[in-house]
């Protein structure tokens, strides 16, 4: 099922098949920087099926138009009035536009449902900040050490 898309980027819920690029995904040390330890392939078959083959969802497989696996967009419930958004891509698709084109696409879909959307990084994470900021998100302080940037986003 696919979430939403632009020329550029679709989302799409995951699948199976997409564990030997998810694993390489988020066993590189460069993509984990920001987030935790790298994972091994046992947490990362762990991450598939609880956060990419939930229902609903919390992370969906982002590629290209062509089906090239670039990483994976968060979207889910961050409380009874927000969701959630964000992006974890291969290093080889970093500074490109992908993180700013989902971002832009997320908040459509959080607008569209008549949600707030919520981006949180850690502090030093200040590429995502930036894009946050260019979004429109406003910085609304910490929270587990994370800071919370929220975009109101009436329909």
């Amino acid at each position: 099922m696919i979430l939403t898309e632009s020329t550029h980027v679709r989302l799409r819920t995951m699948r199976w098949e997409d564990l030997d690029e998810l694993y390489a995904l988020l066993s590189d040390a460069a993509v984990m920087r920001w987030l935790e330890q790298p994972f091994d392939r046992a947490q990362t078959e762990n991450f598939l099926e609880r956060a990419g083959l939930s229902k609903p969802p919390l992370v969906y497989a982002a590629e290209a138009p062509a089906g090239e696996f670039l990483g994976y967009a968060i979207y889910h419930d961050y409380d009874e009035r927000s969701r959630e958004l964000g992006w974890v891509l291969k290093p080889d698709f970093w500074h490109k536009g992908y993180a700013d084109e989902m971002t832009g696409l997320l908040t459509a879909l959080a607008r569209r449902e008549g949600k707030d959307a919520v981006i949180e990084c850690v502090p030093e994470q200040t590429a995502s900040a930036h894009i946050a900021r260019r979004h429109g998100f406003s910085y609304k302080g910490r929270a587990d050490g994370c800071d919370v940037y929220r975009l109101r986003c009436e329909k």
